[in-house]
């Protein structure tokens, strides 16, 4: 981990007039992009080999400049080049994932948010321990392969979009598929998914007010995940299996929702109470997360995972949400991302917002 006073080091030897917000080519860079320049950031676009050819067709959105990497395990080595262009890094989940957690963790570049969280949030049992201590309701945890009686979801660790999850019902079932990647085996939960996203502020003290700084409701999505969602049409699981077809739960795509009204407080109330638990854990979250939860017919949530940082399920809202337009009109996550830098910027205080 890069200490707090390297970082803040590195900041003071910046032109903070010529800020850049640099991200991966991929996820949600595009919006993080447009939000970026319509807060007066320059971009950078950090990409494997030539510059992406899909950026031309979206200009608002494509990158001032790109730097170029042979892959993304070389970024830690050439950051010094990055933060002689003032390079601020944004994460998002496939920039974390390609580059690694350990990696993340010591990039020699200030980094939006607080990246103490990466360990919090790559780690399944960590996850439980966070959200389980704020009081949310998460489903059971099955401890071992041998004890499953009832269908279980086995997740991976880490931002996979999906990949590799799976349904059993059984033991027999579990060893059909048998992974050696670390995994928990949670109770599958029968409801309606709600991916809510949230951005925690320490520097706004108006709207939805913590025991310190504020939070917001952005947007809300569900996901399209790949042949899962198309079980309806070919018949249950083991009929998918007699032609050679095993349910996945790859993200492919982003459906927006909107909370049933009634609802809304006790969405409030989890996300408040996630940010208070974290910075009793490790000093607070900052800046855009996501609940992932499904509500059942009883009206009841459980949150099945946390992403700590922008999802990709925030693209549906390049310009606003139902939510988010009730604040303030045209305004992103990536916006919004840019927008609490500004404003740390202007209040002298990017040591806030920035690790």
């Amino acid at each position: 981990m890069v200490p707090k006073a390297g970082i803040t080091g590195l900041l003071s030897s910046y032109d903070q007039k010529k800020m850049a917000v640099a991200t991966v080519c991929s996820h949600t860079s595009l919006q993080i992009f447009d939000g970026a320049r319509r807060e007066g950031f320059r971009t950078i676009g950090i990409c494997i080999g030539q510059p992406p050819r899909f950026y031309d067709a979206f200009p608002k959105a494509k990158p001032d400049m790109f730097f170029s990497v042979k892959s993304y395990k070389e970024i830690p080595a050439r950051a010094a080049e990055l933060a002689s262009m003032n390079a601020v890094v944004v994460p998002h989940g496939s920039f974390v994932e390609y580059l690694g957690v350990a990696a993340f963790e010591g990039l020699r570049l200030p980094t939006f948010g607080n990246r103490r969280v990466l360990k919090w949030e790559s780690d399944r049992d960590k996850q439980r321990e966070w959200l389980v201590g704020a009081g949310l309701s998460m489903p059971e945890k099955i401890a071992r392969p041998e004890d499953i009686t009832k269908p279980v979801l086995v997740k991976f660790y880490g931002a996979k979009g999906g990949r590799g999850f799976f349904i059993a019902k059984n033991y027999e079932e579990f060893m059909e598929v048998n992974p050696t990647e670390k995994h928990t085996i949670q109770e599958y939960v029968i409801g309606t998914r709600y991916y809510m996203h949230f951005f925690y502020s320490p520097l706004v003290n108006r709207g939805y007010r913590l025991s310190r700084g504020s939070l917001e409701l952005m947007s809300m999505d569900r996901r399209d995940e790949a042949n899962i969602d198309e079980m309806y049409k070919l018949g249950a699981q083991e009929r998918l299996k007699q032609f050679g077809i095993l349910p996945t739960f790859v993200v492919t795509g982003n459906v927006p929702v909107v909370l049933r009204e009634s609802l809304l407080p006790k969405a409030f109330w989890m996300g408040e109470r996630t940010v208070e638990r974290s910075f009793e854990l490790f000093g607070g979250i900052i800046g855009p997360f996501s609940l992932e939860c499904i509500v059942t017919d009883k009206l009841e949530f459980k949150v099945f995972e946390i992403s700590a940082r922008i999802v990709a399920g925030t693209n549906f809202f390049v310009r606003s949400s139902p939510y988010s337009d009730l604040r303030e009109p045209e305004m992103s996550v990536g916006r919004r991302i840019a927008r609490e830098m500004r404003l740390a910027r202007r209040l002298k205080r990017l040591d806030a917002v920035l690790s």
